[in-house]
């Protein structure tokens, strides 16, 4: 008898923990799924010059850039939609919001523009996911077109525990504090290994790839539009399979700048200068130190 009660209340149990998956899988996909992007122009099809693309309102193909990356983006938003996505939030992230236009952007979509923005991009734990569009590589990346790590005259190297990283890692991993997955880039060849490197399941549109750092191959703009559609709508409809990227603390950010003058911190606690050009952040957290390395 002991045996056969034994064997209800295991059964029993089976049965709580199969409802309970059941309700828990319910709730995921009934949780709206809201997700951030993240612009660049670097990254964009076709863009291999700065001076001559990328420079707002002053490089001759400026307004050829920005329809070449509202192309993308808008691509990219139809797609998150298609893919099950609620709601989708896009920043405009090049050269400080001077890029993207309410007049252009995908009517479904809302657009962040402005400065300042937090340094936290105004992300919180009611994103289900963050994207890339247009993103380029770190500073030094091997054939990355265009590549830099924040701003292009001012920062050498940024290791976050010892592990180099740019635009692309500093912001998967302050996405993962407040619990969001990073889950598509679009971007060149490197700027795609750089997130695989962190996100290995991560979905990439390689719209380009360099042979130097200001020349390569890339699609033609509707051949990149369409490749992004694709990578978008797999990568929301693979949300549940993704994971925030989490980081255990303490956390030290160390920042290598080009130039002795570049730097305007001043030594307190968790910030220290380690010579003419490098500074050390220190916080509890990758976010508490971040933030120390953000101000000034």
């Amino acid at each position: 008898m002991a045996h056969k009660g034994s064997n209800r209340i295991a059964g029993a149990l089976g049965a709580l923990a199969f409802l309970a998956a059941v309700a828990s899988a319910a709730a995921q996909a009934t949780k709206p799924k809201k997700v951030f992007v993240i612009t660049d122009m670097e990254g964009v099809d076709g863009i291999f010059n700065s001076e001559l693309q990328c420079i707002p309102f002053q490089s001759p193909r400026w307004e050829e850039s920005r329809k070449l990356l509202t192309g993308e983006v808008n691509a990219a938003v139809d797609a998150l939609f298609d893919g099950g996505a609620s709601e989708v939030i896009v920043w405009d992230g090049h050269d400080s919001s001077r890029t993207l236009s309410a007049l252009d952007i995908n009517p479904r979509a809302r657009l962040l523009t402005g400065t300042p923005v937090s340094p936290t991009l105004e992300l919180d734990p009611s994103y289900a996911a963050v994207i890339f569009i247009g993103q380029h590589a770190m500073a030094g990346a091997e054939k990355g077109v265009l590549s830099h790590s924040y701003s292009s005259e001012g920062i050498q190297n940024i290791w976050v525990n010892s592990k180099p990283v740019g635009e692309i890692g500093g912001r998967v991993m302050l996405a993962g504090t407040f619990g969001v997955p990073v889950i598509m880039l679009s971007g060149d060849t490197a700027a795609c290994k750089e997130l695989h490197d962190l996100v290995p399941e991560a979905e990439c549109a390689e719209v380009k790839t360099g042979v130097s750092r200001t020349a390569g191959f890339t699609l033609a703009h509707p051949a990149a539009c369409q490749l992004i559609r694709e990578k978008a709508y797999r990568a929301v409809e693979r949300l549940p399979e993704f994971k925030p990227y989490r980081m255990a603390g303490p956390v030290e950010v160390k920042v290598e700048f080009i130039n002795a003058s570049a730097p305007r911190y001043r030594p307190r606690e968790g910030v220290e200068r380690l010579n003419d050009r490098t500074w050390v952040f220190r916080g509890k957290d990758i976010l508490d130190a971040w933030l120390k390395y953000s101000s000034f």
